[in-house]
């Protein structure tokens, strides 16, 4: 039996994209008081909205990001360094 990978790709500019919008909402909730990376945390892990102010329409904002595609993202980022 071979062995079948799922390839995922995402093109240069939706990872621009979604860095644009995690800035966003990284700003909206220090701004607001929160500690952004456990709210951003707790938003991928659980998918709750609830995680993210609607300062600055955050919340709006991050829920228009499919979830596979923010950790994706978030993972080329990190390995890239």
């Amino acid at each position: 039996m071979l062995d079948k990978t799922m390839v995922f790709s995402l093109g240069g500019d939706k990872d621009e994209e979604i860095k644009r919008a995690l800035l966003i909402v990284y700003n909206a909730l220090r701004k607001k008081g929160y500690n952004p990376i456990n709210q951003i945390v707790g938003y991928i892990l659980s998918e709750d909205p609830t995680y993210i102010t609607t300062c600055d329409n955050a919340r709006n904002i991050i829920s228009k990001i499919d979830r596979d595609d923010l950790l994706e993202a978030l993972v080329k980022s990190y390995l890239k360094n």
